[in-house]
């Protein structure tokens, strides 16, 4: 949709790439014509990347008024939703709407809260778990919606689904392939919250557990904070922590035997639209509309047989596709059969790996063969079915 201008974009570059190369091959052609004098080519360069940018800005205004002002309400919704759930363009809505019409938007377009708690009970973390597994007890189903395109990863034994980081938090964290590998996994998914400024990814927010330690321990710094991890039966815990101070979430961890765990957030703004539990106890959440808007997403669920799903989807343009809504992750889900199931990290961070190679890389351009850089992943050790 409106991503797709930013393709427009990326080929304008690579003309002025192939602009430069010919410019180059010219002047070793022609040694006896006077060189270009280096301010004329500057001047060219900087003229085409002022030219192509401009070209990008008017031609996204005038895609964002059409839909903001068509005759749509639906597609205004959401686009607006969407634009809301992403890093860099939540200020386009606020150039169009006011901060009323805004919440209206996101009220009418939007899920009820669900705090009910998970009953572990449902979870037979020790049965027979049915299914074509390879060698690494991993299952992998292409998924395909009306506007995105996705994989699911089912793991046979829920022991293996470990988190993995790059912990001590520096300044920058790692491309998933590489927090995968450094972790002695050979598979894994984009995991919580994290500073991504920059794409440095050096730290993640809320909470984080690995192997039963707390490596963050700070649930009351976002709103909204869920934890999102699994106990030391293998059970899937989706666990609403905001408000927390670190001495309840220490106290939690010990006594429910939290052994990997990460953050994300449950709280729909005017400059936030985040979302957490999809389904809790087999029943899935309530929506109005589709739930939220169209992006790439990252899931977790449970199977009753113990068995871990994990969903990552495209979208922002990506193979034309929009990406998916919380309303499409729960229909996937209830497809593979999750009795639980949370939505984690999505947009950009979205990513899986398998084996050393990407089976969905993230949607920026500038990362399109690999993913952001990361704290945190959901990992899967090798080995054994």
């Amino acid at each position: 949709m409106v991503y797709n201008i930013l393709y427009i974009a990326e080929r304008n570059f690579k003309a002025l790439e192939d602009y430069t190369n010919v410019e180059e091959r010219r002047s070793r052609r022609a040694n006896k014509k006077k060189e270009k004098k280096p301010a004329v080519v500057i001047a060219r360069l900087l003229l085409v990347v002022f030219t192509t940018l401009l070209a990008v800005v008017l031609a996204l205004l005038i895609v964002f008024s059409t839909i903001f002002n068509g005759p749509s309400p639906s597609a205004r919704d959401t686009l607006v939703t969407t634009l809301l759930e992403s890093g860099n363009l939540k200020f386009v809505v606020s150039l169009f709407f006011k901060e009323d019409e805004v919440m209206e938007i996101v009220n009418k377009t939007s899920m009820k809260e669900m705090n009910a708690s998970l009953d572990t009970d449902l979870i037979a973390s020790d049965g027979e778990v049915e299914g074509d597994f390879d060698e690494n007890g991993i299952q992998i189903v292409e998924v395909n919606g009306r506007s995105f395109y996705g994989t699911m990863m089912i793991v046979k034994d829920a022991s293996k689904v470990k988190c993995g980081t790059t912990y001590p938090w520096g300044e920058y964290g790692k491309e998933l392939d590489k927090l995968v590998s450094e972790n002695g996994a050979v598979a894994g998914v984009n995991g919580g919250l994290y500073a991504a400024d920059g794409n440095r990814g050096g730290r993640p927010y809320g909470v984080c557990v690995s192997n039963g330690e707390i490596l963050l321990n700070d649930p009351s710094g976002w709103p909204g904070t869920y934890m999102i991890g699994l106990d030391n039966n293998n059970i899937l815990r989706i666990q609403n922590v905001a408000g927390w101070n670190g001495a309840k979430f220490k106290e939690f961890v010990a006594a429910e035997g939290i052994r990997d765990a990460v953050a994300f957030q449950d709280e729909a703004s005017d400059s936030n639209n985040h979302f957490v539990p999809l389904i809790i106890n087999g029943e899935a959440r309530e929506l109005n509309g589709a739930g939220c808007g169209a992006n790439p997403r990252t899931a977790i669920g449970q199977r009753a047989d113990g068995a871990i799903l994990l969903l990552v989807t495209d979208g922002r343009g990506a193979a034309g596709h929009l990406g998916a809504t919380a309303s499409d992750l729960i229909g996937v889900m209830q497809q593979f059969g999750a009795v639980n199931a949370a939505n984690l990290d999505g947009g950009s961070s979205s990513s899986m790996v398998y084996k050393g190679e990407y089976l969905m890389t993230s949607v920026t351009l500038y990362y399109a063969n690999s993913s952001w850089k990361l704290p945190t992943a959901f990992v899967v050790m090798g080995g054994g079915q």
